[in-house]
């Protein structure tokens, strides 16, 4: 069983204390969540850092945070709402720089209205400008991320369109930007929007995909349970994940950290993970 994808986990510094030796003992791959609040990275974000580094000591796994999200969309129509994205992002790459960290998640900018409405004007105009826009945002942030060696990964968050936010990665043609599923939000996206399902969403990213958020769901909300304890069909999931050489990092991104370990324990029960 030893050949199974090995599972990592996305938590915070202080849970990162309570979980080391989960994390340690096999270099899995970590994805810290403090760096996502905007008043930690206006504030003192570098003793937070320090605690983690101290926590990593001898860690060898593949490290990465989740990037500032909450009130931003990259894809702002507004200058000067895209000038404080583009300040937030660059906030969130100078925290991976500190850490060693070579990957930052940050939040497609597509919503259920995006999926119904970018194609309704001549020459698709408004799908355009969203990607024009998405470019003066990032541009900047894709250098730095470029010259520090980290890739940004597109989640998707309300994404119907399995397609579009790869192409949105793809239109940036660089290293420091791929993509991101979160298993919740697609079977959301399924279940309440008329979406595929997961297992479609991982063949469409393809080798693209580089980060997944593993986390049980209903299909109605974004429910971030334990694995088993929603209705997604991990098997049909890990069966498309078998057929990628992207090796994307298996992140359980759960509500209740507690979920962690007996999530392990349930996907190595059916054989799919470890």
């Amino acid at each position: 069983m030893t050949d199974l994808p090995l599972l990592g986990a996305a938590m915070s510094t202080a849970t990162l204390e309570t979980l080391q030796d989960f994390i340690l003992s096999e270099n899995r791959d970590l994805e810290v969540q403090d760096f996502c609040n905007c008043d930690l990275l206006n504030g003192d974000w570098k003793t937070v850092a320090d605690q983690t580094r101290k926590l990593l000591a001898g860690y060898t796994g593949r490290l990465g945070i989740h990037g500032p999200f909450w009130g931003l969309n990259i894809a702002s129509p507004d200058r000067e709402m895209r000038a404080l994205n583009t300040r937030k992002h660059l906030q969130g790459i100078e925290v991976c720089e500190y850490l060693g960290a070579t990957q930052m998640v940050i939040h497609s900018p597509y919503t259920t209205w995006s999926y119904n409405n970018l194609d309704n004007g001549p020459d698709r105009e408004n799908y355009q400008q969203l990607i024009e826009n998405c470019h003066d945002t990032m541009k900047d942030v894709v250098k730095r991320a470029e010259d520090c060696g980290v890739t940004m990964v597109i989640e998707n968050i309300e994404d119907i369109d399995t397609d579009i936010r790869c192409a949105l990665a793809d239109s940036f043609d660089s290293t420091a930007m791929a993509v991101s599923i979160d298993t919740g939000h697609a079977h959301y996206a399924h279940g309440s929007n008329g979406a595929a399902p997961v297992d479609y969403f991982v063949r469409r990213a393809a080798n693209r995909l580089q980060h997944i958020h593993l986390q049980d769901a209903d299909g109605y909300a974004d429910r971030h349970w334990a694995i088993g304890e929603g209705t997604i069909r991990w098997q049909a999931v890990f069966r498309a994940l078998e057929e990628l050489t992207s090796q994307p990092r298996l992140i359980l991104e759960l509500r209740d950290k507690a979920g962690i370990l007996p999530s392990v324990a349930y996907l190595n029960a059916l054989g799919l993970a470890r």
